[in-house]
């Protein structure tokens, strides 16, 4: 793993850190009184691991997130705010975020989909955001086209380009980075009841169809009450782990293409090697459409094992043995 996103405030208003603006935070409403947001900022940059932030837009507690939006209706407030001190205190609380924790890598915004045609005065919050920390990437997860301001594009569960969930809505493939999340059961908290956990197959090539898009992949983790991961998750995670620990030169550092994805999987590619990732096809022979580059050679990735093809106008004809194929990602290397 690469960077982290942790929630810093959800939609329940409640901070993770030690805000001085409310005492509706980790330290002043519970009995642990540590700023867990502090210790793990100390740590990441120990490590060399780049810290996001989630934060949330929407807010069901503060008087002043008013009027409501299409959720927080039975949170019990006054039927009454003044809108723009919500805002102010949403900076106020983003600005002590961006200076009490060392270098930020980014603020990943959720929440503004719940009221999507207020004035939210993101040009002013983006502006703040960057004046503090120029470096600091921002991301808004508010199912629509880019915002100006904005320095990467989020998909929620879903790849770039699909809508499989409806949460995608407006939001086109832009020209920004990308990035995509995704749960490892259905849920982003810890649900007890929730045991749709996904295979490590499926989150394994979930990884490499990201990467095919040309995105990154953000897979999120809902701790147990006690703090801990549930042992499924870590069981999952390890088992990534060692996939990428065998394959990640694949992955890191590689941008998507150049073929686009096809219904047999995708293709990733650094200097002059193309990876091709086969997810799903049993054919004996398989056509990868022509991109317009001389194919030196195609081997199997990390053997010696050179496969036979055809290249043409339309594209290259790839033979592809059964002994070579792997049940998660068969992997080939075509150098141009």
């Amino acid at each position: 793993m690469k960077y982290i996103t942790i929630t810093s405030k959800h939609h329940d208003g409640f901070a993770m850190f030690d805000s001085k603006l409310t005492d509706w935070d980790i330290v002043d409403r519970t009995p642990y009184k540590k700023d867990i947001i502090k210790m793990l900022a100390d740590e990441c940059h120990k490590q060399g691991i780049k810290l996001f932030f989630y934060h949330s837009h929407l807010d069901w507690y503060q008087d002043n997130y008013f009027p409501l939006g299409r959720t927080g209706q039975t949170s019990g407030r006054p039927a009454a705010g003044n809108w723009y001190k919500y805002l102010d205190y949403m900076d106020g609380q983003l600005a002590e975020l961006l200076t009490n924790y060392g270098e930020i890598g980014g603020i990943w915004f959720d929440g503004f989909w719940d009221k999507k045609d207020a004035d939210w005065r993101l040009e002013k919050t983006y502006k703040l955001i960057h004046s503090l920390q120029p470096a600091t990437l921002i991301s808004n997860n508010h199912h629509q086209a880019v915002i100006p301001g904005e320095d990467f594009q989020a998909f929620e569960k879903d790849l770039p380009g699909h809508n499989t969930t409806g949460f995608a809505g407006e939001s086109q493939v832009g020209e920004l980075p990308l990035e995509t999340c995704e749960t490892m059961n259905n849920s982003w908290g810890f649900n007890l009841q929730d045991k749709k956990y996904k295979s490590s197959k499926d989150l394994i090539q979930y990884l490499i169809k990201a990467a095919g898009y040309n995105s990154n992949f953000l897979l999120n983790v809902g701790p147990m009450p006690n703090g801990k991961i549930q042992p499924e998750f870590v069981s999952t995670l390890k088992d990534m782990g060692k996939w990428i620990e065998k394959y990640g030169e694949t992955i890191y550092g590689t941008r998507g293409g150049p073929v686009a994805p096809k219904s047999w999987g995708v293709t990733t590619y650094k200097g002059n090697k193309i990876y091709v990732h086969l997810l799903n096809t049993d054919d004996e022979n398989i056509l990868i459409p022509d991109f317009g580059k001389k194919v030196k050679s195609i081997t199997v990735f990390s053997s010696l094992v050179k496969l036979k093809f055809k290249q043409d106008a339309f594209g290259i004809v790839v033979s592809i043995p059964k002994e070579i194929r792997d049940e998660i990602d068969t992997i080939l290397v075509i150098e141009i």
